[in-house]
């Protein structure tokens, strides 16, 4: 299994297409998107390039390929305009024995966990800080934000790929 992981990208056409750029040179099987797609928030200033309808035509053009949970910013009216479905609160995908649960990361948290196999991997987004902790009996993984990092990291994505997780910058 190959998968591209992003989230928040927050509706900037900017970024979203620097990360199609990177879709496109590892051709993963899938990029699973942990949420919020469109809307920027009311925390978070203006992203570059904020224009949610072209995000919208960049991702639906790429819908077959797109596994995606719903962030806190996520609403039912983007889910009308997206030919994927958004609004699952989790996703459970399994490579081999591994178990890969991914949430946007604003309910489920390292600290308030789902219950988990050992050697499983939480995958979570919304702080938009890239980390990646030991927790014990699972790890944790935040890819960080596609376009409004903070904690002082870098815009990125993770790959997945023969069970190893590489952190990709979207940084030019």
């Amino acid at each position: 299994m190959k998968l591209l992981i992003a989230s928040d990208i927050h509706g900037s056409a900017y970024y979203c297409r620097k990360l199609l750029g990177i879709f496109n040179a590892v051709q993963p099987d899938r990029m699973l998107l942990l949420g919020d797609l469109l809307y920027h928030g009311p925390r978070n200033d203006l992203p570059r390039e904020y224009n949610p309808k072209d995000v919208i035509t960049m991702l639906n053009a790429i819908a077959d390929k797109l596994l995606c949970v719903r962030g806190n910013c996520e609403a039912e009216v983007d889910q009308m305009v997206l030919a994927f479905p958004i609004m699952a609160e989790y996703a459970v995908l399994y490579d081999g024995d591994r178990e890969l649960f991914a949430s946007h990361g604003h309910h489920i948290t390292p600290e308030n966990p789902p219950a988990l196999p050992s050697g499983a991997v939480l995958l979570g987004g919304h702080t938009h800080v890239a980390e990646d902790r030991d927790c014990g009996h699972f790890r944790y993984l935040n890819p960080g934000s596609v376009s409004i990092p903070k904690g002082g990291t870098e815009r990125g994505c993770l790959l997945y790929e023969n069970g190893q997780f590489t952190s990709i910058s979207l940084e030019d």
